[in-house]
């Protein structure tokens, strides 16, 4: 993903760091590292992964809740939540819930990848 500040900032970009930093942490401490250095280590680089996940697919994933939220009428999730809570849209449940499941999907695919669908 290349954004406009990219031409402000040149190279390395944001994403480029981040990738760089995750990998020394795997590369050089979870690799060689022992007991809570490793742990350690293992945590910090799952956490850059997950903010480069977000970076790499957060515009469409916003985008396309955005749009699911439009399908039903609403235009955030405060609402969603009080429409549920309501019973007045009792007789969409199944368009409510696919919905919520395929934002679920995006969370999973930029928190846990590895999460089975």
């Amino acid at each position: 993903m290349v954004s406009e500040v990219d031409d402000v900032y040149g190279s390395p970009t944001a994403e480029e760091l981040l990738q760089a930093v995750r990998e020394w942490l795997e590369r050089e401490l979870v690799a060689e590292g022992t007991g809570r250095q490793r742990f350690d280590a293992r945590v910090a680089a799952n956490v850059l992964a997950i903010v480069e996940r977000e970076l790499a697919h957060g515009d469409r994933h916003r985008r396309r809740h955005a749009e699911r939220l439009a399908s039903l009428g609403i235009t955030d999730d405060r609402t969603l939540a009080a429409l549920i809570r309501s019973g007045d849209a009792d007789h969409r449940l199944a368009e409510i819930a696919a919905t919520v499941g395929e934002t679920v999907a995006d969370r999973l695919a930029v928190d846990d990848p590895g999460y089975p669908t």
